[in-house]
This record gives structure tokens, sequence and C-alpha cells, in this order.
């Protein structure tokens, strides 16, 4: 039995009210796993491993970001985040959300899982604040040159100062993911890409929850989020000790077919990152958590979460 839990809690916008959820275990919680979402979705996509973890001992915990899901209020607006810092921002956001669990969780091993966006939300997190927790996996990420980042930032840029921050931004939506379908043959929809399970596809094209275009806002956080990721000092001050874990399909467009995610990990393990690795599914697209072979991902990272308990009790 697991008992599933809403709340909200204060965006470090400063105005904002978040929406959160946990998925609690009916028996001893082990070990807490936060996990961040990607674009244009929410955190309750993830009920199904959610379930899975929280029958193994495991809180879930997730917010939607600012723009996404519950945390829009009846005249927000999707895939717009905040006007100062949002790239901040949304790091802080799940930063608290990890603190208000711990209040109410202490002394419990802490386990972070960030997908798409969200792996670079995370990714953004372990040089801030990556010293609090036990473990990060990172699931669907992927790596861009800085000069092809700072000329999307710039155009941004130029978007919002002809349009505005709020401007549907379907030029740089069509630049950035025009041709992620571009390796599938028979394609359905737009979407296919995401994954090779249909009935995931439709649910998410039918949702009105997902696949909304980003706003110049939205985008520039995006790219600040990413641009971050490759300034050298930056991945320099990551823990060097913490367990990291990349996993992602190697027909995903998002990593460039595994290219960008031994990008990104290789960068770690220059870094001087001691405890980091690699998995690619060949043939898994971007969301593997919702793949056909979901289940054999599930349990390829349950004994790697269980193995940070271990070092967390030594």
């Amino acid at each position: 039995m697991v008992n599933k839990e809403e709340f909200t809690f204060d965006s470090r916008d400063g105005q904002s009210k978040i929406h959160a959820v946990r998925w609690i275990p009916e028996g001893k919680v082990i070990c807490i796993l936060q996990i961040i979402h990607g674009m244009a979705e929410y955190i309750e996509r993830y009920e199904e491993v959610a379930q899975y973890f929280a029958q193994k001992g495991i809180l879930v915990t997730g917010e939607d970001h600012l723009g996404h899901g519950k945390s829009v209020t009846e005249n927000g607006t999707y895939g717009y985040f905040c006007n100062q810092d949002p790239a901040t921002v949304v790091v802080r956001d799940v930063h608290r959300l990890k603190k208000m669990t711990q209040e109410d969780y202490p002394g419990i091993p802490y386990v972070i899982l960030g997908h798409s966006m969200g792996s670079f939300i995370l990714r953004n997190y372990l040089f801030r604040y990556g010293t609090g927790i036990q473990g990060a996996i990172i699931c669907g990420t992927g790596s861009q040159p800085t000069a092809l980042i700072k000329c999307s930032k710039a155009l941004a840029a130029i978007q919002g100062a002809l349009f505005s921050q709020k401007h549907v931004a379907k030029m740089l939506d069509k630049m950035a993911f025009g041709n992620y379908n571009q390796k599938i043959t028979d394609r359905r929809t737009d979407f296919d890409w995401l994954c090779r399970d249909e009935k995931v596809v439709d649910a998410y094209s039918e949702d009105s929850l997902c696949g909304f275009t980003f706003t110049v806002n939205g985008f520039k956080t995006l790219f600040t989020l990413i641009d971050r990721l490759n300034k050298a000092e930056n991945i320099q001050s990551m823990p060097k000790s913490l367990p990291v874990f990349f996993i992602a399909g190697e027909k995903d467009p998002v990593g460039n077919y595994g290219e960008g995610v031994r990008k990104a990990y290789e960068s770690f393990q220059k870094a001087g990152m001691e405890k980091v690795s690699l998995k690619l599914y060949p043939e898994d697209r971007h969301e593997l958590l919702n793949e056909l072979d979901k289940y054999q991902v599930y349990e390829d990272l349950y004994p790697w979460i269980v193995d940070r308990v271990r070092e967390y009790q030594l």
C-alpha cells in the first residue's frame, strides 16, 4: 500500500505556489528519491515508477516546476518560469522541496533523479548543493557546444526584445526540436521520439499539460541551465565522492544518440568525479522510464539506490 499526498510550497520566485507530490511507503522508509521532471510535462507522469519504488520502501517525491503542471495558476502561462533569474530559481525550488522532505524524514539517505530538462536542473544542483545528497541519477541528458548555446541565448534575447518574455517561441521550438523524429521510420506523431510505447506517446499527445511550446522566457531558462554546465569552474565544484549514474537510450535525439551523454559522462570523469557510471539502452528513445523495457530500467536503478543506502549506513 502506497499513500500519495499532494501539497504546495512557496517558490523561490517570491510569489508562486509550487505543486508537489509524495508517494509514501506503508512501512519503513529506507531511502528518499526525489524526481525532477522534464520540459513540458509534470511530476504525476512518474506515477508508475514512483509506485514501483515506494512499494520497495523508497519514499518518492517531486514538484511541478514553475510554468508546468499544477504549479500554473488559472491565469498563468505554460512554459514561462519567472522574471528574475529563472534558471537559479528552478534549482532553488528543487532544493526547497529537498529540505522540506528531509525535515519530515531526517537521517534518511537521499537520491535525486533528473530526466531531460530535469537532468540539466540536477546537474546545476550538483555544483550548488551536491554535498547534501547521497547519489544522483542523470536520465536522458545531453551536451551542447558552448558556441551553439550562446547563439541560442542571443536569439532568445532578440525574440524577447521584439515580442515579450511570454511570447510563445515557435521558431526556437522548431530549431531546438524540429529534427527529433528524423531517424524514426513509420512516424505516427510529432512525439514518436519520446519512446517506442505508442500508448505513452498517444497519452502525451492528448494531455493538455504536455507538449506545449515554451515561451521565450522558458527557452532562455533552458539555455542558461545548459550554458552553466559548460563552465569548467561549475563542473569542478561538484563533490568528487558523490556517486552519479548516467542512463539514457541510444536512440535518444536529446543525447545525440548516445554521443552527447558520453560527453557529459566524460566531463564528470575529467573533473575528477570518483564514482560516475554510465548505462546506455540500445533500442530506447528519450523517456527511459516509460519505454517498453521500463521495468528493466527500474530493476537496474533499484540495486544502485540500495548501494547508496548501504554506503550511508556505514
